[in-house]
């Protein structure tokens, strides 16, 4: 069954063994949701403890949501995640390093049938995402199981990724789609230039 969570195989989620497991993974998401904002040490640490990988200067915002509270998210160096993350983490989520969520970003790696016979007996399956480094997701954005996201991705807010994305675009929209290529130029800002290529709305 454990195994399962991780094949693409449809499985039935409800099992005493899966559930008992999840029931200890959800503990430790509640006691991370609860520490105060002055114990950042405790919070660090039980991050670590969580995620199935947590790189260097990682920052995760609570409150944070996860199907196993991390145990299937990997995470590079300084990814930093705002508030409302929700990793529906029923199979690996792969992060790069220097990625960015804004407010209420969703990872959703858990499908269902759809064959309703298979649905109403409330099977599941998942397929993994991951992510590039240097990413950043714009507030409210979700992107959907299966997905592959290259590196320097921008994703604007609210957009839905269905499909994968290559490296260095902007995609925003529902489905999402490809605005344009991260050019050089983007980065004019740092050269004293003008800001005129940092304008696209996303």
């Amino acid at each position: 069954m454990f195994e399962q969570l991780h094949t693409g195989e449809i499985y039935d989620p409800v099992t005493p063994e899966l559930a008992a497991f999840q029931q200890s993974c959800l503990e430790l998401l509640h006691t991370f949701n609860q520490i105060l904002p002055s114990q950042m040490d405790r919070r660090n640490a039980l991050m670590h403890q969580m995620l199935a990988d947590c790189g260097e200067g990682c920052y995760i915002e609570p409150p944070f949501y996860a199907n196993f509270a991390g145990r299937h998210v990997h995470f590079g160096d300084y990814v930093y995640a705002n508030f409302n993350l929700t990793c529906v983490d029923d199979t690996h989520i792969y992060v790069g390093d220097h990625t960015m969520f804004g407010p209420g970003v969703q990872l959703v790696t858990a499908t269902h049938p759809i064959d309703p016979a298979l649905r109403e007996k409330g099977l599941q399956y998942n397929k993994p995402i991951r992510i590039g480094r240097n990413c950043w997701f714009g507030a409210g954005a979700i992107v959907l199981p299966g997905v592959t996201i290259g590196d320097n991705v921008v994703v604007g807010a609210g957009s839905i990724v269905t499909k994968d994305l290559p490296d260095n675009v902007v995609a925003v929209g529902n489905p999402c789609r490809i605005l344009r290529k991260i050019e050089p130029e983007t980065h004019a800002e740092f050269t004293g230039s003008s800001h005129e290529a940092e304008r696209t709305v996303i």
